[in-house]
């Protein structure tokens, strides 16, 4: 059964064309053989020749084949519009009164006076006949587009299941991926932060010159593992799509961007010394972007100032905003980016703070060595 249908479907549309007007001329001949006119011949041929029709235009095939059906007693030519017609289109009731009309015409003898003078019960009779014969092939067109659409529903029902898959595959890799981050974060990043504290602890207490370079090689080492760590943990929170994108880190030369994106009227003033580490940039980024975040939060309408600013011994950056211009609401914040900013001042042996103003603004300045690395 599927080897025959297999080869039935490698056959192309014009070849089965092809054999289906050749069986509706072989059954016109057969009727008309020793007693057909000249008009009913050329009846017959355009009934069949239209058959070549009937998938771009399956209505106007079987009207061709009407007047060959009033002609002859035919079935092939007015069975195959029939059904190519019932397979195309939903519209019921075309589809009936072209099932009426075929009966009618088979049902009606030429010349039409011969229709009325006969048994007129025999009449009723052969057009109810002809008329379940003619919805033979719409039923069956009907039924093979219903097929058609409950295979092409199946199809979408199956992709639409592949896609639900997909999505609680990758929301079950998110969820992993923020539980892994959040272990990360929570054992790792703290510790190598202790570590990083005490090694530069030790560097200022040892006595010893290897000492304090050794102290100094696992502070320097444990600021880029840390700062590689907080990268892989944004990475691993980020959604579980198809691929992660990694962006540089911001420097310096990303400060003017983050000021005229924050909406906030901020000033920039002052410079830092030349050649400071990436480390050190990025320190002075987040905490201008940590300010300015907390300024869009808690002090609606303030502006603010930054100010970068470096002696012969230290190096640092100051936000100061003023007081709010328009009234706050309150938002919960467990300050964790407060509590990141100091780690990230205490790995280039600095710190933070961050305190009110006596105008009722806010003021976060990071302080570091100039020769922190």
């Amino acid at each position: 059964m599927s080897t025959g249908r297999a080869l039935w479907r490698r056959l192309p549309p014009w070849a089965v064309d092809a054999g289906l007007v050749a069986l509706a001329a072989l059954d016109a001949w057969i009727n008309l053989l020793g007693e057909g006119t000249p008009p009913m011949w050329a009846c017959a041929a355009a009934g069949s020749a239209g058959l070549f029709l009937r998938r771009r235009f399956p209505l106007a095939a079987f009207l061709l084949t009407l007047p060959m059906t009033l002609f002859m007693d035919v079935a092939v030519a007015p069975i195959a519009a029939l059904y190519t017609l019932a397979a195309s289109t939903r519209n019921r009731p075309l589809l009936a009164g072209c099932a009426l009309l075929n009966a009618t015409a088979a049902t009606l003898l030429w010349p039409l006076s011969d229709a009325f003078g006969g048994d007129r019960t025999w009449t009723l009779v052969q057009f109810v006949y002809t008329l379940a014969t003619a919805f033979a092939p719409v039923l069956f067109g009907q039924l093979v587009q219903a097929g058609h659409d409950v295979a092409r529903q199946l199809v979408e029902v199956e992709e639409a299941r592949e896609h639900e898959r997909a999505l609680h595959a990758q929301t079950v890799l998110a969820r992993e991926r923020a539980q892994l981050a959040r272990e990360m974060h929570d054992v790792v990043s703290h510790q190598v932060s202790l570590i990083a504290v005490q090694a530069g602890a030790l560097q200022v207490a040892a006595k010893d010159p290897d000492a304090r370079e050794a102290a100094r090689t696992i502070r320097t080492l444990s600021a880029h593992t840390l700062d590689e760590l907080r990268h892989m943990v944004t990475l691993l929170r980020a959604s579980g799509g198809k691929a992660t994108e990694l962006t540089p880190q911001p420097t310096l030369a990303d400060l003017q961007q983050l000021i005229s994106n924050s909406g906030i009227e901020t000033t920039l003033t002052g410079e830092l010394p030349p050649g400071i580490s990436t480390t050190a940039q990025r320190t002075v980024y987040r905490t201008v972007q940590e300010a300015l975040t907390n300024v869009r939060k808690h002090a609606p309408g303030a502006r603010a100032d930054v100010r970068l600013w470096h002696d012969a011994h230290h190096f640092g950056v100051t936000v100061t905003n003023t007081a709010p211009a328009r009234p706050t609401v309150p938002l919960p914040s467990a300050r964790h980016g407060l509590i990141g900013l100091r780690e990230r001042a205490e790995l280039l042996d600095g710190t933070l703070t961050a305190e009110p103003t006596p105008e009722g603004g806010y003021t976060i300045e990071l302080r570091a060595p100039a020769r922190s690395d």
